[in-house]
C-alpha cells in the first residue's frame, strides 16, 4: 500500500466524500419523492424541474464514490445532519431544495474541498469546488421556479414569451400558457417559458 493510499485511508477526505455520496443520493431520492407531489398537483413542469436535478445528483453521487476507490470493502462510518423535508405543497417542496443546494455550495462542498486541499488531495479538492458551483446553479434553478409560482407567474406573464410543451414541444408566443396543447392535448402544466428550458 503506498503512503498515499495509507494517507487517505486515515483522512477526514474519505469521511467527507462518503458524506457527500449520502448527501446526493438522498437529494436524487428526495427530489424523485418531490417530483411525484409535482405531478399529482398536475405541474409536469415542475415534476421535470425535479427528475432534471435528481439525475443530475446521481451523477455527483457517483463521481464521489468513485474517489473512495481505495476503500473497496471497507465500511466507512460517517456522522452527519441530512434534511427531512416532507410537505403538503410543491412551492414547500422547491424553497426547501433551494435552501439544501445553497448549503452545500456555501458551506459544506467549500470547507470539504479546503480539507481534501490540506490534507494533499488537490482532485478531490477540486471535484468538491466544481461540484459546488452545480449546487449553486441547482439552487438558483430551484429559487427561479419558486418565484414563477409565489408571483403566479409560472404560466403567465406581463409581456409576451415563447412557451414550450414539454410533451410533444410545440411553442407559441403569448401571454399565457395555452390551457391545451393544440398538439398532444396534455394540460397546461407541461408548458414552460421556452428560456427555461431544459431548466437552465
Amino acid at each position: 500500500m503506498s503512503d498515499k493510499t495509507e494517507a487517505f485511508l486515515h483522512s477526514q477526505t474519505r469521511e467527507n466524500l462518503m458524506r457527500a455520496f449520502a448527501g446526493e443520493s438522498q437529494a436524487r431520492n428526495r427530489y424523485t419523492i418531490a417530483a411525484g407531489v409535482a405531478n399529482k398537483a398536475g405541474l409536469a413542469v415542475i415534476q421535470g424541474v425535479f427528475l432534471f436535478t435528481a439525475e443530475q445528483e446521481r451523477v455527483h453521487a457517483k463521481q464521489f464514490y468513485s474517489c473512495l476507490e481505495d476503500c473497496a470493502g471497507q465500511t466507512v462510518k460517517v456522522d452527519g445532519t441530512y434534511p427531512v423535508d416532507i410537505y403538503s405543497g410543491v412551492l414547500d417542496y422547491l424553497r426547501a431544495a433551494q435552501h439544501n443546494e445553497y448549503q452545500e455550495w456555501e458551506h459544506d462542498y467549500d470547507h470539504f474541498a479546503k480539507t481534501a486541499m490540506s490534507e494533499g488531495f488537490p482532485l478531490v479538492g477540486k471535484l468538491f469546488e466544481n461540484i459546488a458551483r452545480v449546487e449553486k446553479t441547482h439552487g438558483d434553478r430551484f429559487g427561479k421556479f419558486a418565484d414563477l409560482m409565489e408571483k403566479d407567474q409560472l404560466f403567465f406573464s406581463e409581456a409576451e414569451v415563447t412557451w414550450m410543451c414539454l410533451h410533444c414541444g410545440w411553442t407559441v408566443k403569448a401571454t399565457a400558457a395555452p390551457a391545451h396543447c393544440p398538439v398532444c392535448r396534455h394540460p397546461q402544466g407541461y408548458f414552460v417559458r421556452f428560456e427555461l428550458a431544459p431548466w437552465s
